[in-house]
């Protein structure tokens, strides 16, 4: 890349900006043990919260967790450099951080949180 290069970064910000930020969730804000099913463009991905103030995560979906897999939720993005940490949204993609990889999803169409999922007490993950 030449030093002279650049990119108009008005679009993106456009976009982040006017969002709806009443389409998506915090994991922040969900209880441990949350349950929640998010179906993107191209998969559906079932999240189980371990502890929300970090975003670790407990994660079964698309190509690269084909079973139950600890990961954090990093947050998600419209694809830039701007991430909504911790947040899955309505039209971003999701990305996750395992010990091998960072994953990034194709963007999320629906996110449901299913409540009372396991009755049992939650242990203290955080």
């Amino acid at each position: 890349m030449s030093a002279d290069s650049s990119y108009p970064i008005s679009p993106f910000l456009d976009a982040w900006l006017s969002h709806d930020w009443t389409t998506g969730v915090q994991t922040e804000d969900l209880p441990e043990r949350e349950f929640l099913t998010v179906e993107t463009e191209n998969s559906r991905y079932e999240l189980t919260i371990v502890c929300g103030r970090t975003g670790d995560v407990l994660v079964r979906g698309g190509e690269f967790f084909p079973y139950t897999t600890a990961a954090r939720l990093a947050g998600s993005s419209l694809g830039g450099s701007l991430l909504k940490l911790r947040g899955i949204c309505i039209g971003f993609r999701m990305e996750f951080q395992t010990h091998e990889r960072s994953i990034i999803t194709s963007r999320v169409r629906s996110i449901v949180v299913v409540s009372g999922v396991d009755a049992r007490p939650a242990p203290q993950f955080c």
